[in-house]
């Protein structure tokens, strides 16, 4: 089993990225165009922080980029091993990893990448022994930004979708949602007269002067069902299948997680990307 696999062998050097000064909606709709779940931000070609679709699904009213990413993010050398980058992306709770080389911005590797390596390897250990059975689902007809906010409390990138007979249909990913969500403006007011309707001394007018307008603007999450986005067609392996012929599956597909069954094909568990790069991050 190849251990030694280079960080420069495995990462994408066609790097979608934002650059500051610069807004979110520029972001959301790199986000969708590209098809990705997060880009590096980058000062005078310099890179200054990541920003993702969480980043925007968190924080919907804010609009400056500077604000909306995360700052000083880690960074990888082209030399680094697979192994290494595994380990780091796993321990960070993070996706992707900037590749850097004397301050210049190479390319950018991430979990799919690594997944995409594995899939070439011959790793037949059970997926069963990585996979989390903790999950939270959603039921077909729940608010799409009901899911949204499930799934952020649940610090959860997607959730398996049952109907009414408990039955697994689908998947819902942070994708889907981003995807589905629209940059919406609206007015609204803020009272800001310091009377009330008992204090005589208060003017009716002075109250009406009072009241501010002003302009908001967010990510607006529509709240049409999940079933009407979720992904239905189902790729899913069994508990015995090994780690290199799930990853397969998952680079053909271009998916970030499969749903693990038994012989009787009951939902045992959703099997994540970040679950198989395990694999390569408990070598030694």
């Amino acid at each position: 089993m190849p251990k030694n696999i280079k960080v420069s062998e495995i990462m994408k050097t066609n790097v979608a990225y934002a650059t500051l000064p610069g807004s979110r909606d520029e972001v959301h709709t790199l986000l969708k165009d590209k098809k990705v779940s997060g880009v590096p931000v980058l000062k005078d070609g310099k890179i200054v922080g990541i920003v993702s679709r969480a980043n925007l699904l968190k924080n919907p009213e804010e609009e400056q980029l500077a604000l909306l990413m995360t700052r000083n993010p880690i960074v990888i050398d082209p030399d680094s091993d697979i192994t290494t980058v595994s380990k780091i992306l796993l321990d960070n709770n993070i996706r992707r990893l900037p590749v850097v080389k004397d301050d210049k911005l190479l390319g950018i590797v991430s979990v799919a990448d690594i997944v995409a390596a594995i899939a070439e390897m011959d790793i037949d250990d059970h997926v069963g022994q990585y996979l989390n059975p903790t999950v939270v689902p959603v039921w077909t007809d729940t608010p799409l930004n009901v899911a949204a906010r499930i799934m952020e409390l649940a610090k959860s990138k997607a959730a398996p979708v049952i109907d009414s007979n408990l039955e697994v249909v689908g998947i819902i990913t942070d994708r889907d949602i981003i995807n589905a969500s629209v940059i919406e403006d609206s007015v609204e007011m803020s009272d800001m007269s310091n009377g009330s309707d008992d204090d005589e001394w208060t003017w009716e007018s002075m109250r009406d002067t009072m009241s501010i307008y002003y302009s908001v603007s967010r990510v607006k999450v529509p709240n049409i069902p999940v079933k009407d986005i979720m992904v239905a067609d189902l790729v899913k392996a069994a508990y015995i299948s090994g780690v290199s012929e799930c990853a397969l599956k998952m680079k053909r597909s271009k998916i970030d997680q499969i749903p693990i069954v038994n012989a009787n094909q009951k939902f045992l568990g959703l099997l994540r990307d970040r679950n198989i790069i395990q694999a390569i991050a408990n070598l030694n």
